[in-house]
């Protein structure tokens, strides 16, 4: 093709592809000679909205001239592109053109192909700077892109140039309301998101940060833990289903040690070891973040592990726990939160923040101490179970002080 190929513009619907509201998909179609490309426009239209003959929406229906304004923008984007290609004397085709206005032709970065980078680094990286983890996440991410560059413009993947405010917010909506993702976990898709863009700016495949204007904030959880009088109903059951007994003493050993399920699966008897007290402490550090989680072992943690010391279905000889899946340790909890009476929506991680607020923080141990237990980087994090512990003393005395 040369530079002056016939190139025509115009738009079209496609009946067969309505969303659930009814609408239908507005798509450009370029025109080069008699090869011809179509583009996803990612605008939706009811059909009594579009006009036929003309291409384009009626005016005067509700949103027409919206959609207009939007559509000769698209068009006039292109004629640009095109216009671009004639001064450089380039040979222009459909499929070139398509590619010049998506910005994923040759020699400029795609978002996709950055994403695939980063992700390589943190995979060699693993066991050294991160964990399996937290390369996880990036792939989880990476799928959640993949998947908004289809849903919202139809494509496999964009120029790292188009990577705008504007897509920001469009991902974060498309997270919340298609991906059903609440804030927190949104929030920190974005996080994962912003750190893929800061490497396209430090390596200068990208010249303006698209996150300046941007901002959003985590909402505080409320961090679920079991009362003293709830623990004890958990200690005092009688079970004779030896997969239950399991549970709730590995459940136990966490309320008592503030080990994360990871870190308990992978306890061994090496980490056992006499502290300077003389009495054994655990002495390792958490799988997450590497941070040092030394913990004197407290009655009930020093009996389990004399309990299981001989146990079959481990998987390693050393390990002090046989191994059961996250997953089907939070499943079998439920039934323990059941036949205890514990009206609370148990989980493994609520061990960790019971022996932060009933088993330490109650007792009178001092935060610093805690902090360091339960191998937090900041003792900030610390503070929250803090928080919680004054907000139950808040309540009992307001309960107090209605009696008097």
């Amino acid at each position: 093709m040369n530079t002056f190929s016939k190139l025509n513009i115009s738009f079209l619907i496609r009946k067969n592809r309505s969303n659930k509201q009814g609408e239908v998909p507005i798509y450009v179609r370029i025109s080069v000679d008699v090869e011809r490309v179509e583009i996803a426009t990612g605008r939706y239209i009811n059909l009594q909205k579009w006009n036929s003959k003309l291409n384009k929406a009626f005016p005067k229906k509700k949103g027409g001239v919206q959609i207009n304004q939007f559509l000769d923008a698209l068009k006039n984007g292109i004629y640009d592109h095109h216009t671009e290609m004639v001064k450089n004397g380039e040979d222009i085709s459909a499929k070139k053109l398509k590619a010049r206005f998506l910005g994923i032709d040759e020699g400029r970065k795609t978002l996709l192909e950055l994403f695939e980078y980063h992700n390589k680094q943190i995979s060699e990286l693993v066991g050294i700077s991160y964990s399996p983890a937290t390369l996880q996440r990036y792939f989880t991410t990476l799928d959640h892109v993949k998947n908004f560059l289809k849903h919202r413009y139809n494509l496999k993947d964009i120029s790292l140039h188009r990577i705008k405010y504007s897509f920001i917010i469009d991902l974060e909506h498309y997270l919340k309301t298609v991906r059903k993702c609440n804030n927190n976990t949104t929030y920190k898709y974005i996080k994962n998101f912003k750190k893929i863009i800061l490497l396209a700016i430090k390596n200068e495949w990208l010249n303006k940060d698209p996150f300046t204007k941007y901002k959003s904030t985590l909402v505080e959880v409320k961090r679920e833990y079991l009362t003293k009088e709830e623990l004890q109903k958990l200690e005092d059951l009688k079970l004779s289903i030896p997969r239950l007994d399991f549970v709730r003493d590995i459940f136990l050993f966490s309320c008592y040690s503030g080990l994360a399920y990871v870190d308990v699966t992978n306890l061994t008897i090496d980490h056992i070891r006499k502290g300077i007290d003389g009495n054994n402490w655990i002495i390792t550090q958490r799988k997450k973040t590497k941070i040092p989680s030394n913990v004197p072992l407290l009655p009930i943690p020093e009996q389990l592990i004399k309990k299981y010391k001989l146990s079959p279905g481990k998987k390693m000889e050393n390990l002090i726990f046989p191994s059961l899946s996250n997953q089907k340790l939070n499943a079998y909890l439920k039934e323990l939160a059941d036949l205890a009476s514990i009206n609370k929506n148990l989980t493994f991680h609520m061990a960790r923040h019971t022996f932060a607020t009933t088993v330490t923080l109650a007792n009178g141990v001092p935060i610093e101490s805690i902090s360091s237990m339960l191998g937090h980087k900041n003792i900030r994090t610390t503070q929250i179970y803090s928080k919680v512990v004054s907000e139950k003393v808040s309540r009992d005395m307001n309960k107090l002080r209605k009696k008097f």
